[in-house]
């Protein structure tokens, strides 16, 4: 397939770009050097760019300048995530990060290579273009609702017109084998969201708890509690995950502290279950407070929405993936991940998709590959052309066919 040529005749140049976003991760919203390596990369492109207000974000739009009548021209979006996490990197390669504490334990480095190696092959493709191609260059994925911010500062209206498809591709080291894409028709992610809880005590010395007013056995009851309420009030055909993964309380061992905090992370696919745990949970907490004579604060946050699939766009990625890398490259998901993505909220008011691909470092057993997140996680430059074409190859046949009306889109134009 020639348009991946044009991607392997650009590989040496996104390894370079890769290695160079990953020496120099940055954390959250605000990525000034991610932001500047990235405005060098597309220069010379004859793209539209704009940069964002409350974070480092870079929109690109790529006007394409096939003879397309107004009404019939089309719009689609590219997304990469260019943020980081605050993992100290135990991966020994010349590439390490250079900052301690931060690492692109995630691959987004990956993905926004990626991103500038399709924007460079369909900016030579530009006459083939039926419509514009939004680039969307985003931070803040892991924490701080980066694509919610970018939406609210016109992501979405960048091409004078709403995109008629959207497409982000995501590696994994330890998902799927080495350079095969599987992704699924409707939910894909979790959402995410988090219960914070602090219990309100009256301290006093670990000697005499009868003075007191102990809020660490009224929090560890909570904890426990809630384990019991996820597998007695949510039903067993509908998924869903409560980790505890913060619990703080004190400063010694014979002193009852004043509070106790935990907080949690709750994972769900359906908006039905989802509002019952936004109220359970909290009830639950303040039941087991009231019951023991202490005060609590329990809040519920929602954070990232279910990642839904378009099922038409789900199928065009099968077809592009066997036409651009072959037939073997692809395979369908049996079941969604709990793990979430913010892509969630483009795919809210687009219809798209999300698909994962393997990056494991070729040789190794990806059953046993750390995962995404581990300070030992490592991905394959191999995959970077990949990833490139097969962006370029998305956004080529969504311009030039539109994807069918399924039920999640017409309520999307609905509402």
């Amino acid at each position: 397939m020639i348009i991946y040529d044009d991607a392997r005749a650009i590989q040496s140049d996104l390894i370079g770009l890769r290695h160079a976003l990953h020496r120099n991760p940055e954390l959250g919203l605000d990525l000034p050097r991610t932001q500047a390596v990235v405005l060098e990369a597309l220069t010379g492109l004859d793209l539209e760019i704009s940069t964002g207000t409350r974070c480092s974000s870079v929109i690109a739009v790529l006007r394409g300048g096939g003879s397309v009548p107004d009404q019939e021209r089309r719009a689609v979006l590219l997304r990469a995530d260019m943020d980081a996490l605050p993992v100290t990197e135990q991966v020994d390669v010349d590439f390490r990060s250079q900052h301690e504490g931060q690492m692109h334990a995630c691959g987004h480095d990956l993905h926004t290579s990626m991103l500038v190696g399709a924007a460079r092959v369909l900016a030579g493709r530009r006459d083939q273009l039926a419509g514009d191609v939004v680039l969307m260059f985003q931070p803040g994925e892991e924490d701080g609702g980066g694509a919610g911010v970018m939406i609210s500062e016109g992501v979405l209206d960048a091409a004078g017109r709403r995109p008629d498809a959207a497409w982000a591709l995501h590696v994994m080291s330890g998902l799927t084998a080495h350079g095969t894409v599987i992704s699924r028709t409707g939910p894909l992610m979790a959402a995410s969201n988090q219960l914070h809880v602090t219990v309100r005590g009256v301290g006093g010395h670990g000697s005499a708890p009868h003075r007191a007013k102990d809020p660490v056995p009224v929090a560890a009851e909570m904890v426990v509690g809630l384990q019991t309420l996820m597998s007695r009030t949510v039903s067993a055909f509908s998924p869903a995950v409560l980790t505890v993964g913060q619990f703080t309380a004190g400063t010694t061992p014979y002193i009852i502290p004043e509070t106790a905090y935990f907080a949690a992370t709750i994972r769900c696919f359906d908006e039905q279950v989802l509002e019952g745990l936004e109220r359970d949970t909290v009830r639950f907490c303040q039941g087991v407070a009231a019951a023991h004579g202490v005060e609590v604060d329990a809040r519920f946050d929602r954070h990232y929405p279910v990642t839904i699939n378009d099922s038409s766009a789900a199928e065009l990625a099968e077809e592009v993936v066997g036409d651009v890398l072959g037939q073997t490259r692809w395979d369908w998901m049996a079941s969604p991940v709990t793990s979430s993505e913010d892509f969630s909220r483009v795919l809210q008011a687009v219809p798209g998709a999300m698909l994962f691909l393997g990056a494991s470092v070729e040789g190794e057993d990806w059953e046993k590959s750390p995962d995404n997140h581990s300070p030992f996680a490592a991905f394959s430059d191999d995959v970077l052309a990949d990833g490139a074409a097969l962006q370029a190859e998305l956004a080529l046949r969504s311009l030039s066919r539109p994807l069918a009306p399924t039920a999640a889109a017409i309520g999307r134009a609905s509402g």
